[in-house]
């Protein structure tokens, strides 16, 4: 079983009826798409309040993919509004739990930065995260390439394998050590694939100033997207359920590229929100 869906639901203009407000996007997308990523939450942890909102505007069998909190992963070394890590993963566990006990949580993505290499110490930190949320699935994205190099990928898939974790997939631009290559690996029952785009310059100069425009602007071609559908399917074959996310929406590619994706597996979804609207037809 394949899902498609995008990294959040805010900013995907082709996929909101006509005169719909901020308010309606949600249950927007949820017609077009089974699941989402939720990225609001790596910057602040969303109250339970919020959560059940969420839970309240999507179909019985939508799920989110909820991304772990800044701090949790190493990203925000500063300004954690939080006491302790006690308190941080707390209050990421009520958050976590609103979803989860509504059946609607597909995994937490734990995504590392670049930064986060392959040492004894951070092995041992993700198994400390691995404990701090245990009730839940748990997916690991890394962003440093020594976790893949030769010498070193099968233990890295071995460890995760070994403690029941996800292994995020990742499609992006091959940019040195602060990438990883794509490594079609399934590690659990579940696979979660994102797919960032490929845009080269864009990853190496996350300093400048309009980074966030270009970071992941990138357009999918057809031909592209049919290459990926080839290694999502042999995926398929090792797991209960592939998770595909597109993350190439600094130019707001990612809603056509996920729905020609989906045309190209030939998928149809069931269960979406009732107000869905046919805007890619005889697009491709």
């Amino acid at each position: 079983m394949i899902k498609i869906g995008l990294t959040g639901w805010g900013d995907h203009p082709t996929i909101y009826r006509e005169n719909s407000t901020k308010r309606d996007r949600l249950f927007d997308y949820s017609g077009h798409f089974p699941i989402v990523e939720v990225d609001t939450s790596f910057y602040a942890i969303p109250s339970v309040k919020n959560v059940e909102k969420w839970i309240e505007e999507t179909p019985e069998n939508f799920q989110f993919i909820v991304k772990a909190y800044q701090g949790m992963t190493g990203h925000g070394r500063d300004n954690i509004p939080y006491q302790n890590r006690q308190e941080m993963f707390e209050a990421f566990r009520q958050c976590a739990n609103a979803f989860h006990k509504s059946n609607k949580l597909a995994m937490v993505l734990v995504q590392f930065p670049p930064w986060f290499d392959c040492t004894s110490q951070n092995v041992k930190y993700i198994v400390y995260v691995k404990q701090q949320l245990e009730e839940f699935p748990i997916a690991i994205e890394f962003r440093n390439q020594t976790w893949f190099q030769s010498d070193r990928e099968e233990a890295t898939i071995q460890f995760l394998r070994e403690n029941g974790l996800i292994h995020t997939v990742c499609d992006e631009p091959q940019a040195g050590i602060g990438s990883v290559p794509f490594v079609p690996k399934v590690t659990n029952k579940k696979v979660l694939v994102r797919l960032h785009g490929r845009n080269v310059f864009g990853w190496r100069n996350s300093g400048a100033p309009n980074w966030r425009e270009v970071r992941f602007l990138y357009d999918y071609t057809k031909e592209e997207l049919e290459d990926l559908a080839n290694k999502i399917k042999d995926l398929e074959s090792n797991a209960e359920e592939v998770f595909v996310l597109f993350n190439n929406n600094s130019g707001h590619h990612a809603a056509s590229n996920a729905k020609m994706f989906q045309e190209i597996l030939n998928i149809n979804f069931e269960g979406l929100a009732p107000k869905q609207l046919n805007f890619f037809e005889g697009e491709f």
